[in-house]
Protein backbone atom coordinates (compact mmCIF):
# COMPACT_ATOMS: atom_id res chain seq x y z
CA UNK A 1 0.00 0.00 0.00
CA UNK A 2 1.73 3.47 -1.20
CA UNK A 3 1.64 5.87 2.07
CA UNK A 4 2.35 9.35 2.02
CA UNK A 5 5.47 10.50 1.16
CA UNK A 6 7.90 11.15 4.47
CA UNK A 7 8.02 14.60 3.84
CA UNK A 8 4.67 14.89 3.56
CA UNK A 9 4.59 12.60 6.92
CA UNK A 10 6.87 15.29 8.53
CA UNK A 11 4.83 17.59 7.72
CA UNK A 12 1.77 16.07 9.13
CA UNK A 13 1.30 14.53 12.61
CA UNK A 14 1.79 10.90 12.99
CA UNK A 15 -1.88 10.29 14.18
CA UNK A 16 -2.94 11.14 10.88
CA UNK A 17 -2.22 7.78 8.75
CA UNK A 18 -3.95 7.32 5.81
CA UNK A 19 -2.87 6.01 2.43
CA UNK A 20 -2.80 7.83 -1.03
CA UNK A 21 -5.50 5.75 -2.58
CA UNK A 22 -7.85 6.82 0.60
CA UNK A 23 -6.26 10.54 0.04
CA UNK A 24 -7.23 10.50 -3.53
CA UNK A 25 -10.83 9.18 -3.29
CA UNK A 26 -11.79 11.31 -0.68
CA UNK A 27 -10.77 14.25 -3.03
CA UNK A 28 -12.16 12.46 -6.02
CA UNK A 29 -15.40 12.24 -4.26
CA UNK A 30 -15.30 16.02 -2.84
CA UNK A 31 -15.35 17.13 -6.16
CA UNK A 32 -17.86 14.76 -7.72
CA UNK A 33 -20.28 16.30 -4.87
CA UNK A 34 -19.66 20.07 -5.79
CA UNK A 35 -19.56 19.19 -9.49
CA UNK A 36 -23.26 17.67 -8.94
CA UNK A 37 -24.37 20.75 -7.11
CA UNK A 38 -22.48 23.12 -9.33
CA UNK A 39 -23.60 21.86 -12.11
CA UNK A 40 -27.41 22.58 -11.24
CA UNK A 41 -26.80 25.91 -10.53
CA UNK A 42 -24.79 26.62 -14.15
CA UNK A 43 -27.85 25.38 -15.78
CA UNK A 44 -30.38 27.01 -14.13
CA UNK A 45 -28.84 30.52 -14.25
CA UNK A 46 -30.77 33.20 -16.40
CA UNK A 47 -28.97 34.61 -19.48
CA UNK A 48 -26.49 37.22 -18.18
CA UNK A 49 -26.93 36.66 -14.71
CA UNK A 50 -23.61 36.40 -12.46
CA UNK A 51 -23.39 33.70 -10.95
CA UNK A 52 -22.03 33.94 -7.57
CA UNK A 53 -21.01 30.26 -8.23
CA UNK A 54 -21.42 27.42 -10.60
CA UNK A 55 -19.78 24.55 -12.08
CA UNK A 56 -16.02 25.32 -11.61
CA UNK A 57 -16.94 27.04 -8.19
CA UNK A 58 -18.90 24.79 -6.29
CA UNK A 59 -16.12 21.33 -6.96
CA UNK A 60 -13.33 23.53 -5.21
CA UNK A 61 -16.09 24.87 -2.34
CA UNK A 62 -16.17 20.82 -1.70
CA UNK A 63 -12.30 20.49 -1.66
CA UNK A 64 -11.94 23.55 0.49
CA UNK A 65 -13.99 21.47 2.64
CA UNK A 66 -12.46 18.67 2.81
CA UNK A 67 -9.00 20.04 3.01
CA UNK A 68 -10.26 21.79 6.10
CA UNK A 69 -11.20 18.59 7.70
CA UNK A 70 -7.81 17.66 7.19
CA UNK A 71 -5.93 19.95 8.09
CA UNK A 72 -8.28 20.12 11.46
CA UNK A 73 -7.53 16.80 11.76
CA UNK A 74 -4.23 16.56 10.88
CA UNK A 75 -2.73 19.81 12.71
CA UNK A 76 -5.88 20.79 15.75
CA UNK A 77 -9.43 21.11 15.54
CA UNK A 78 -8.99 25.38 15.80
CA UNK A 79 -7.86 24.97 12.02
CA UNK A 80 -11.02 23.64 10.65
CA UNK A 81 -13.03 26.23 12.41
CA UNK A 82 -10.75 29.18 11.17
CA UNK A 83 -11.09 28.06 7.51
CA UNK A 84 -15.03 27.63 8.74
CA UNK A 85 -15.38 31.02 9.66
CA UNK A 86 -13.10 32.75 7.00
CA UNK A 87 -15.06 30.74 4.03
CA UNK A 88 -18.65 31.64 5.74
CA UNK A 89 -17.55 35.50 5.86
CA UNK A 90 -16.65 35.74 2.35
CA UNK A 91 -19.98 34.00 1.36
CA UNK A 92 -21.86 37.26 4.14
CA UNK A 93 -19.47 39.72 2.26
CA UNK A 94 -20.35 38.53 -1.46
CA UNK A 95 -24.09 38.35 -0.79
CA UNK A 96 -24.56 41.87 0.90
CA UNK A 97 -22.29 43.09 -2.22
CA UNK A 98 -24.79 41.75 -4.14
CA UNK A 99 -27.70 43.02 -2.64
CA UNK A 100 -26.89 46.13 -2.76
CA UNK A 101 -27.44 46.48 -6.36
CA UNK A 102 -31.46 44.90 -6.27
CA UNK A 103 -32.76 42.04 -5.01
CA UNK A 104 -30.91 39.21 -4.59
CA UNK A 105 -31.21 35.48 -3.22
CA UNK A 106 -29.68 33.77 -0.90
CA UNK A 107 -30.09 29.72 -2.36
CA UNK A 108 -26.49 29.86 -4.32
CA UNK A 109 -24.45 30.86 -0.53
CA UNK A 110 -26.43 28.76 1.37
CA UNK A 111 -25.80 25.71 -1.12
CA UNK A 112 -22.19 26.97 -1.14
CA UNK A 113 -22.11 26.97 2.52
CA UNK A 114 -23.59 23.12 2.51
CA UNK A 115 -20.89 22.07 0.04
CA UNK A 116 -18.24 23.25 2.15
CA UNK A 117 -19.84 21.19 4.96
CA UNK A 118 -20.19 18.02 2.79
CA UNK A 119 -16.37 18.77 2.28
CA UNK A 120 -16.04 17.82 5.49
CA UNK A 121 -18.06 15.25 6.49
CA UNK A 122 -16.02 13.34 3.21
CA UNK A 123 -13.16 13.63 4.95
CA UNK A 124 -14.70 12.11 8.52
CA UNK A 125 -15.87 8.95 5.66
CA UNK A 126 -19.68 10.12 6.50
CA UNK A 127 -20.22 9.20 2.54
CA UNK A 128 -23.05 8.36 2.12
CA UNK A 129 -25.00 10.96 4.24
CA UNK A 130 -22.60 13.32 2.24
CA UNK A 131 -23.79 11.55 -1.28
CA UNK A 132 -27.63 11.40 -0.28
CA UNK A 133 -27.36 15.45 1.39
CA UNK A 134 -25.76 16.66 -2.49
CA UNK A 135 -28.57 14.54 -4.24
CA UNK A 136 -31.20 15.62 -2.07
CA UNK A 137 -29.73 19.39 -2.20
CA UNK A 138 -29.47 19.40 -6.14
CA UNK A 139 -33.21 18.29 -6.28
CA UNK A 140 -34.46 20.90 -4.37
CA UNK A 141 -32.68 23.29 -6.46
CA UNK A 142 -33.92 21.70 -9.26
CA UNK A 143 -37.61 22.02 -8.33
CA UNK A 144 -37.38 25.83 -8.69
CA UNK A 145 -40.40 26.05 -10.65
CA UNK A 146 -42.87 23.16 -9.49
CA UNK A 147 -42.39 24.56 -5.99
CA UNK A 148 -43.46 28.12 -6.84
CA UNK A 149 -46.17 26.67 -9.18
CA UNK A 150 -47.30 24.53 -6.12
CA UNK A 151 -47.16 27.65 -3.65
CA UNK A 152 -49.37 29.86 -6.39
CA UNK A 153 -51.48 27.13 -6.44
CA UNK A 154 -51.73 26.84 -2.31
CA UNK A 155 -54.73 28.83 -0.45
CA UNK A 156 -55.17 29.91 2.56
CA UNK A 157 -57.64 27.20 3.84
CA UNK A 158 -54.76 24.61 2.65
CA UNK A 159 -52.35 26.00 5.06
CA UNK A 160 -54.65 26.39 7.85
CA UNK A 161 -55.97 22.53 7.53
CA UNK A 162 -52.01 21.54 7.00
CA UNK A 163 -50.99 23.71 10.27
CA UNK A 164 -53.80 22.38 12.61
CA UNK A 165 -53.34 18.54 11.64
CA UNK A 166 -49.77 18.72 12.00
CA UNK A 167 -50.21 21.10 15.76
CA UNK A 168 -52.85 18.22 16.60
CA UNK A 169 -50.20 15.43 15.68
CA UNK A 170 -47.45 16.46 17.19
CA UNK A 171 -49.27 17.89 20.68
CA UNK A 172 -51.68 14.53 20.67
CA UNK A 173 -49.97 11.65 19.29
CA UNK A 174 -47.23 11.54 21.82
CA UNK A 175 -49.67 11.30 25.06
CA UNK A 176 -52.15 9.28 23.55
CA UNK A 177 -51.91 6.09 25.87
CA UNK A 178 -50.27 3.26 23.46
CA UNK A 179 -52.56 0.53 24.90
CA UNK A 180 -55.46 -1.48 23.87
CA UNK A 181 -58.79 -1.26 26.10
CA UNK A 182 -62.70 -1.66 25.22
CA UNK A 183 -64.79 -4.57 25.90
CA UNK A 184 -63.17 -6.70 22.96
CA UNK A 185 -59.71 -5.44 23.85
CA UNK A 186 -59.04 -4.10 20.46
CA UNK A 187 -58.87 0.22 20.67
CA UNK A 188 -55.63 1.41 20.58
CA UNK A 189 -55.60 5.38 20.92
CA UNK A 190 -52.27 5.91 19.42
CA UNK A 191 -52.84 3.32 16.49
CA UNK A 192 -55.50 4.87 15.85
CA UNK A 193 -53.76 8.25 14.97
CA UNK A 194 -51.28 6.21 13.79
CA UNK A 195 -53.48 5.30 10.83
CA UNK A 196 -55.14 8.69 10.72
CA UNK A 197 -51.75 10.60 9.82
CA UNK A 198 -50.92 7.26 7.31
CA UNK A 199 -53.93 7.65 5.42
CA UNK A 200 -53.94 11.37 5.24
CA UNK A 201 -50.35 11.11 4.43
CA UNK A 202 -50.76 8.99 1.38
CA UNK A 203 -53.59 11.36 0.54
CA UNK A 204 -51.61 14.66 0.52
CA UNK A 205 -49.20 13.08 -1.62
CA UNK A 206 -52.11 13.01 -4.10
CA UNK A 207 -53.36 16.72 -3.03
CA UNK A 208 -49.56 17.98 -3.72
CA UNK A 209 -49.26 16.33 -7.20
CA UNK A 210 -52.82 17.82 -8.62
CA UNK A 211 -51.37 21.16 -7.13
CA UNK A 212 -47.92 20.71 -8.39
CA UNK A 213 -49.38 19.47 -11.90
CA UNK A 214 -52.48 21.26 -12.24
CA UNK A 215 -55.83 19.61 -11.89
CA UNK A 216 -56.46 20.75 -15.99
CA UNK A 217 -54.26 18.42 -17.47
CA UNK A 218 -56.32 16.48 -19.52
CA UNK A 219 -58.87 14.09 -17.62
CA UNK A 220 -56.96 10.86 -17.48
CA UNK A 221 -53.56 11.92 -15.93
CA UNK A 222 -56.22 14.11 -13.31
CA UNK A 223 -58.18 10.85 -12.86
CA UNK A 224 -55.19 9.27 -11.87
CA UNK A 225 -53.49 11.88 -9.73
CA UNK A 226 -57.24 12.87 -8.12
CA UNK A 227 -57.38 9.38 -7.45
CA UNK A 228 -54.55 9.08 -4.82
CA UNK A 229 -56.61 11.70 -3.20
CA UNK A 230 -60.50 10.55 -3.48
CA UNK A 231 -61.36 8.29 -6.33
CA UNK A 232 -64.70 8.85 -4.84
CA UNK A 233 -64.38 12.42 -5.52
CA UNK A 234 -63.15 11.53 -8.83
CA UNK A 235 -66.17 9.40 -9.90
CA UNK A 236 -68.62 12.03 -8.69
CA UNK A 237 -67.11 14.96 -9.84
CA UNK A 238 -66.96 13.27 -13.75
CA UNK A 239 -69.96 11.80 -13.78
CA UNK A 240 -71.87 14.79 -13.26
CA UNK A 241 -69.82 16.84 -15.94
CA UNK A 242 -70.15 13.90 -18.32
CA UNK A 243 -73.91 15.38 -18.74
CA UNK A 244 -72.41 18.85 -20.26
CA UNK A 245 -70.09 17.00 -22.55
CA UNK A 246 -71.25 13.62 -23.18
CA UNK A 247 -69.08 13.69 -26.09
CA UNK A 248 -66.76 12.88 -23.81
CA UNK A 249 -68.44 9.76 -22.19
CA UNK A 250 -65.93 7.57 -23.29
CA UNK A 251 -62.52 9.59 -21.65
CA UNK A 252 -64.71 10.50 -18.50
CA UNK A 253 -65.17 6.45 -18.20
CA UNK A 254 -61.53 6.00 -18.84
CA UNK A 255 -60.29 8.25 -16.19
CA UNK A 256 -62.98 7.22 -13.80
CA UNK A 257 -61.96 3.60 -14.24
CA UNK A 258 -58.47 4.65 -14.00
CA UNK A 259 -59.10 6.88 -10.80
CA UNK A 260 -60.74 3.63 -8.98
CA UNK A 261 -58.27 1.45 -9.81
CA UNK A 262 -55.22 3.59 -8.27
CA UNK A 263 -56.87 2.74 -4.88
CA UNK A 264 -55.44 -0.82 -5.90
CA UNK A 265 -51.93 0.25 -5.37
CA UNK A 266 -52.65 2.78 -2.33
CA UNK A 267 -54.00 -0.62 -0.61
CA UNK A 268 -50.74 -2.23 -0.82
CA UNK A 269 -48.80 0.98 0.39
CA UNK A 270 -51.27 0.68 3.39
CA UNK A 271 -50.59 -2.74 4.17
CA UNK A 272 -46.90 -2.49 3.64
CA UNK A 273 -46.93 -0.02 6.37
CA UNK A 274 -48.90 -1.87 8.88
CA UNK A 275 -48.31 -5.73 8.03
CA UNK A 276 -45.81 -6.90 5.88
CA UNK A 277 -46.44 -10.73 6.54
CA UNK A 278 -50.07 -10.04 5.05
CA UNK A 279 -48.27 -7.88 2.13
CA UNK A 280 -46.30 -11.39 0.91
CA UNK A 281 -49.47 -13.09 1.12
CA UNK A 282 -51.67 -10.18 -0.81
CA UNK A 283 -49.82 -8.58 -3.57
CA UNK A 284 -50.57 -10.91 -6.30
CA UNK A 285 -54.11 -10.78 -6.14
CA UNK A 286 -54.02 -6.90 -5.89
CA UNK A 287 -51.45 -6.71 -8.15
CA UNK A 288 -54.03 -8.81 -10.48
CA UNK A 289 -56.80 -6.20 -9.54
CA UNK A 290 -54.72 -3.35 -10.70
CA UNK A 291 -53.65 -4.49 -14.09
CA UNK A 292 -57.19 -5.41 -14.72
CA UNK A 293 -58.55 -2.02 -13.43
CA UNK A 294 -55.70 -0.06 -16.03
CA UNK A 295 -56.28 -2.16 -18.76
CA UNK A 296 -60.11 -1.51 -18.75
CA UNK A 297 -59.33 2.01 -18.56
CA UNK A 298 -56.54 1.94 -21.43
CA UNK A 299 -58.84 0.61 -23.53
CA UNK A 300 -61.52 2.51 -23.27
CA UNK A 301 -58.42 5.03 -24.63
CA UNK A 302 -58.30 3.71 -27.90
CA UNK A 303 -60.50 5.31 -30.63
CA UNK A 304 -61.56 8.32 -28.19
CA UNK A 305 -62.08 11.26 -30.27
CA UNK A 306 -60.76 13.98 -27.97
CA UNK A 307 -59.09 14.84 -24.38
CA UNK A 308 -60.34 17.74 -22.66
CA UNK A 309 -58.98 19.79 -19.95
CA UNK A 310 -61.38 19.71 -16.31
CA UNK A 311 -61.01 20.17 -13.04
CA UNK A 312 -61.45 18.07 -10.25
CA UNK A 313 -62.44 19.68 -6.25
CA UNK A 314 -60.20 17.57 -3.58
CA UNK A 315 -60.33 18.76 -0.60
CA UNK A 316 -57.19 18.72 1.64
CA UNK A 317 -56.83 15.82 3.62
CA UNK A 318 -55.34 17.18 6.40
CA UNK A 319 -58.23 18.91 7.19
CA UNK A 320 -58.88 18.27 10.63
CA UNK A 321 -62.52 17.31 10.94
CA UNK A 322 -61.66 14.97 8.02
CA UNK A 323 -58.95 13.25 9.71
CA UNK A 324 -61.26 12.95 13.06
CA UNK A 325 -63.79 11.31 11.40
CA UNK A 326 -61.73 8.85 9.73
CA UNK A 327 -60.44 7.96 13.07
CA UNK A 328 -64.03 7.42 14.68
CA UNK A 329 -64.91 5.10 11.19
CA UNK A 330 -61.55 3.23 11.72
CA UNK A 331 -61.97 2.57 15.17
CA UNK A 332 -65.85 1.53 14.73
CA UNK A 333 -64.71 -1.15 12.16
CA UNK A 334 -61.89 -2.66 13.77
CA UNK A 335 -63.91 -3.19 16.91
CA UNK A 336 -67.22 -4.34 14.77
CA UNK A 337 -64.36 -6.72 12.65
CA UNK A 338 -63.52 -8.09 15.89
CA UNK A 339 -66.68 -8.77 17.27
CA UNK A 340 -68.30 -10.24 14.02
CA UNK A 341 -64.68 -12.74 13.82
CA UNK A 342 -65.72 -13.74 17.60
CA UNK A 343 -69.66 -14.52 17.24
CA UNK A 344 -70.48 -14.91 13.62
CA UNK A 345 -66.74 -16.68 12.70
CA UNK A 346 -64.83 -15.43 9.52
CA UNK A 347 -68.44 -14.86 7.79
CA UNK A 348 -68.90 -11.82 10.37
CA UNK A 349 -65.66 -10.85 9.35
CA UNK A 350 -66.82 -10.79 5.49
CA UNK A 351 -70.44 -9.15 6.51
CA UNK A 352 -68.56 -6.36 8.26
CA UNK A 353 -66.03 -6.15 5.49
CA UNK A 354 -68.98 -5.67 2.81
CA UNK A 355 -70.67 -3.31 4.79
CA UNK A 356 -67.16 -0.94 5.70
CA UNK A 357 -66.51 -0.71 1.62
CA UNK A 358 -70.05 0.57 1.33
CA UNK A 359 -68.28 3.68 2.12
CA UNK A 360 -64.52 3.56 2.62
CA UNK A 361 -61.84 0.81 1.72
CA UNK A 362 -59.00 2.40 3.70
CA UNK A 363 -60.46 1.47 7.18
CA UNK A 364 -61.68 -2.09 6.38
CA UNK A 365 -57.49 -2.38 4.72
CA UNK A 366 -56.20 -1.30 7.65
CA UNK A 367 -58.20 -3.06 10.27
CA UNK A 368 -57.80 -6.25 8.55
CA UNK A 369 -53.68 -4.98 8.47
CA UNK A 370 -53.75 -4.84 12.11
CA UNK A 371 -55.98 -8.04 12.84
CA UNK A 372 -53.98 -10.17 10.66
CA UNK A 373 -50.81 -9.87 13.02
CA UNK A 374 -52.53 -11.54 16.26
CA UNK A 375 -56.28 -13.50 15.64
CA UNK A 376 -57.15 -13.22 11.98
CA UNK A 377 -56.06 -15.28 9.83
CA UNK A 378 -54.03 -13.77 6.48
CA UNK A 379 -56.26 -15.65 4.24
CA UNK A 380 -59.36 -14.58 5.96
CA UNK A 381 -58.10 -10.65 5.84
CA UNK A 382 -57.48 -10.78 2.14
CA UNK A 383 -60.74 -11.83 1.54
CA UNK A 384 -62.19 -9.29 3.67
CA UNK A 385 -60.40 -6.53 1.59
CA UNK A 386 -60.98 -8.08 -1.32
CA UNK A 387 -65.21 -7.97 -0.40
CA UNK A 388 -64.83 -4.63 0.64
CA UNK A 389 -62.98 -3.44 -2.94
CA UNK A 390 -66.22 -5.18 -5.08
CA UNK A 391 -68.76 -3.85 -2.57
CA UNK A 392 -66.73 -0.39 -3.05
CA UNK A 393 -66.60 -0.50 -7.27
CA UNK A 394 -70.21 -1.34 -6.95
CA UNK A 395 -70.97 2.12 -5.11
CA UNK A 396 -68.55 3.70 -7.72
CA UNK A 397 -70.20 2.37 -10.58
CA UNK A 398 -73.70 3.57 -9.09
CA UNK A 399 -72.57 6.94 -8.95
CA UNK A 400 -71.40 6.77 -12.45
CA UNK A 401 -74.68 5.23 -13.74
CA UNK A 402 -77.25 7.59 -11.49
CA UNK A 403 -75.38 10.76 -12.09
CA UNK A 404 -73.84 10.70 -15.57
CA UNK A 405 -74.87 10.57 -19.17
CA UNK A 406 -75.87 7.70 -21.76
CA UNK A 407 -72.56 7.79 -23.00
CA UNK A 408 -70.48 7.63 -19.46
CA UNK A 409 -72.42 4.13 -18.28
CA UNK A 410 -72.62 2.64 -22.00
CA UNK A 411 -69.15 2.58 -21.36
CA UNK A 412 -68.40 1.72 -17.64
CA UNK A 413 -69.99 -0.62 -17.75
CA UNK A 414 -67.56 -2.72 -19.45
CA UNK A 415 -64.67 -0.88 -17.42
CA UNK A 416 -65.95 -1.75 -14.11
CA UNK A 417 -67.35 -5.00 -15.14
CA UNK A 418 -64.02 -6.65 -15.75
CA UNK A 419 -62.71 -5.27 -12.20
CA UNK A 420 -65.61 -6.66 -10.34
CA UNK A 421 -65.77 -10.08 -12.23
CA UNK A 422 -61.58 -10.09 -11.81
CA UNK A 423 -62.41 -9.50 -8.12
CA UNK A 424 -64.99 -12.16 -7.75
CA UNK A 425 -63.18 -14.45 -9.02
CA UNK A 426 -60.00 -13.50 -7.09
CA UNK A 427 -62.25 -13.96 -3.70
CA UNK A 428 -63.72 -17.32 -5.08
CA UNK A 429 -60.23 -18.82 -5.47
CA UNK A 430 -59.05 -17.87 -1.85
CA UNK A 431 -62.68 -19.26 -0.74
CA UNK A 432 -61.30 -22.78 -2.22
Amino acid sequence: MHTIPAFLQSALPAALDISLAVLFQKGAISLLVGALVGIERERSAEDHQKLFAGIRTFPLIALLGFLSGLLGTAVAPWVLGVFAAGFMGMVVVSYFLEARTGFHGATSEVAAIMVFVLGVLIHHEFYIVAIATSVVLTLFLSLKAPLQQLIAHVQAEDIYATLKFAIITAIILPILPNTTFGPLDVLNPRQIWYMVVLIAGISFAGYVMVKVLGSKKGLTLTGMMGGLVSSTAVTLSFSQKSRTAPELGKTFASAIVLACSIMFPRILIEIAVVNRSLLAFIWPFIAILTVSGVGASMLLLFGKKKDSNTEVELQNPFELMSAIKFGLIFALIIFASKAAQIYLGDGGVYLAAGLAGLTDVDAITLSMANLSKTTLSESTAAVAILIAVVMNTIVKASIAFSLGAAALRRYTLPGFGLVLVTGLVLIGWLLI
